[in-house]
């Protein structure tokens, strides 16, 4: 599909005076025409619409799709059309922001492994994956923003904000098929670090507890162990025990929104630094330590998966933050003998 400029502001049509004068970072572009290409397919009509219609509010882009004014092959669809190959879109005529306030600024992020289908970033830590929930920017608009001429990018999965390391990401949509369809039948393995607080015991742990995702009143998403969960699976390898903690390594075996942190909260060894489900009196001590710990020390250091078109098993990792390492100097040697 070619560049969309079309969207961008760059149009032979004029807008009337009145809208010019009131209006002028803004533009009316005709009727555009697309057809869908291999890439494209597979992915619902309103989010190909999000993707491309940058600056078009996302009420408006429904209120478009809800009222028949965009087209699929002469016919009316819902928001949940999925795009096959050869569909020809009508897109009508949007009132596009050249320069939207809410504009992701380009960034790029260390880069672990790239090639034609796949990017796999090293995440800082508090730096969330997409907007939204109060955060109107993330990785995928920056790296969107700093990469104008992709025809596709999209996130493979999901790390918390304040979870560090590898972030993958699609470059076609065959590839997010691909690497969606390995996590879904668990051939994919993702291995944490996380610094567990406490006297951890086993060199080797296994926690299968139910997790049930809710909202609190005031809108946070929180997970909970509940019976009526859904079924969770963590493998806990103990790497180094100091005297007050334990870094720990976390083999997802299921993959529920903060599976590692609650696992850890639920057996009494909450992870060092979280703002969640940790030890708030703790944290706040380790901020002022000589050598603090600012954040939460959960880091996705190792992913396992099936390169999607070369059929390869790949393993890459990331190495343990700047910060995160530091603070496991400041804690001294480890006690080696934990490991026997």
């Amino acid at each position: 599909m070619k560049d969309l400029e079309r969207f961008s502001g760059k149009t032979t049509q004029k807008p009337r005076q009145s809208e010019a004068q009131s209006s002028p970072q803004t533009v009316l572009p005709q009727a555009q025409f697309v057809t869908i290409g291999e890439e494209e397919a597979g992915q619902r009509i309103d989010n190909y619409l999000l993707r491309i219609c940058k600056g078009v509010p996302k009420s408006h882009v429904y209120r478009i799709l809800r009222s028949g004014e965009v087209r699929v092959n002469k016919g009316r669809i819902d928001q949940l059309y999925r795009l096959v190959a050869g569909d020809v879109v009508r897109i009508p005529p949007v009132r596009i922001a050249e320069k939207p306030d809410n504009a992701a600024p380009a960034a790029e992020f260390p880069v672990i492994y790239e090639d034609a289908h796949l990017l796999v970033i090293d995440k800082p830590a508090g730096v969330a994956v997409h907007g939204g929930s109060g955060v109107s920017f993330g990785v995928i608009e920056q790296l969107r923003a700093s990469r104008p001429d992709a025809k596709f990018l999209e996130l493979v999965h999901r790390l918390d904000r304040e979870t560090s390391g590898l972030l993958l990401l699609a470059k076609k949509r065959s590839a997010l098929t691909s690497l969606h369809e390995q996590m879904r039948d668990g051939e994919t393995d993702k291995r944490y670090l996380a610094l567990a607080t406490g006297d951890w015991k086993n060199k080797r742990q296994h926690v299968k507890a139910p997790l049930h995702k809710y909202t609190t009143g005031d809108g946070e998403r929180r997970v909970a162990v509940m019976e009526t969960g859904m079924p969770s699976h963590t493998v806990f390898s103990l790497l180094r025990k100091y005297r007050e903690f334990a870094l720990l390594e976390a083999e997802l075996k299921t993959g529920r929104t903060h599976q590692i942190r609650v696992h850890l909260q639920s057996t009494g060894f909450p992870i060092a630094g979280d703002d969640k489900y940790g030890d708030f009196a703790l944290n706040k001590a380790l901020q002022k330590r000589a050598v603090p710990l600012k954040r939460m020390f959960l880091h996705a250091h190792q992913i396992t998966f099936r390169h999607p078109e070369s059929g390869k098993i790949m393993t890459l990792n990331a190495p343990l933050a700047p910060e995160c390492e530091k603070f496991l100097v400041s804690l001294g040697q480890p006690d080696n003998s934990a490991l026997q």
